[in-house]
């Protein structure tokens, strides 16, 4: 969604899960206006969390007036068949990106489309590879060709649906999943106390919610270490999000089991419906 909307307006890592929340990103031009909404990837859910990232998914299939389904040249095409059948139902048009074929060769390449053209025989298969930029373009081009008309949604020099608060959220949650290994990013949530914008600095106040004493260890880590680590990093990136210098204070909270609790999930914004 970065490169369609031409801002980084979703947060990026190798690993999975990185996205939680359905976002959207509003590309505004002088005849158009296109809201791309970039959803958490499909996953069975084993905890109350992932339910509610499902659902932002499904949400999705019901008032998309075109699908980009993603996918990429490592998945396996059955690992989502329980949300590939109600694709199948949709009547909107579905755009297949098959993504990272820098990964593999034209002989693979043409293996797969074929596999996915038997599974979805009603979807148009483009083959890109985002971190080369390569048919990026042509989604764009056919997006707006698929789109139907109608008034615009948002005011016309919005770039997202999101609050400010939000992307602070998301800049210290990508930092910790790419500076903590195994569970430690998954049981992680980011509330933001105190947003205070002055003429020459925003004063954030922020809390990283854990569910097990343990995790709060290793997220400040010795000395405090690993999460003064975390927020300079997480600073860096805030400024330059806000284009503003930052005072960013952040502490670490036990709330337990969090991921499977109704009333919490719902404070920090997932839809459980």
């Amino acid at each position: 969604m970065n490169l369609l909307v031409g801002e980084r307006i979703s947060i990026i890592t190798s690993k999975a899960q990185t996205t939680r929340h359905r976002i959207m990103g509003i590309v505004n031009t002088p005849d158009m206006q296109i809201v791309y909404s970039d959803t958490p990837g499909v996953l069975r859910p084993n905890y109350k969390l992932q339910e509610s990232m499902l659902n932002f998914s499904e949400s999705a299939l019901g008032d998309a007036d075109v699908l980009l389904y993603v996918t990429d040249v490592v998945e396996k095409i059955d690992k989502n068949d329980f949300f590939l059948q109600k694709v199948k139902q949709l009547t909107s048009p579905v755009l297949l990106l098959i993504n990272k074929i820098d990964l593999t060769d034209q002989a693979g390449l043409e293996r797969l489309v074929s596999q996915w053209h038997e599974v979805l025989p009603s979807a148009e298969i483009l083959p890109i590879s985002a971190l080369n930029k390569f048919n990026i373009d042509r989604i764009k081009k056919r997006v707006e060709e698929l789109l139907p008309d109608s008034p615009p949604y948002f005011e016309k020099d919005a770039l997202t649906d999101k609050p400010a608060r939000f992307f602070v959220t998301e800049i210290i949650r990508e930092k910790i999943l790419l500076y903590y290994q195994q569970e430690i990013p998954y049981a992680v949530e980011i509330i933001v106390e105190q947003f205070k914008e002055e003429k020459e600095i925003i004063r954030i106040k922020t809390v990283i919610v854990v569910e097990r004493e343990a995790q709060k260890g290793i997220i400040i880590g010795h000395q405090g270490q690993a999460l003064k680590k975390v927020g300079m990093m997480s600073r860096k990136d805030i400024e330059h999000f806000f284009e503003k210098k930052v005072f960013l204070e952040m502490y670490v909270k036990v709330e337990k089991d969090w991921r499977n609790r109704d009333r919490l999930l719902k404070s920090f914004g997932y839809n459980l419906d």
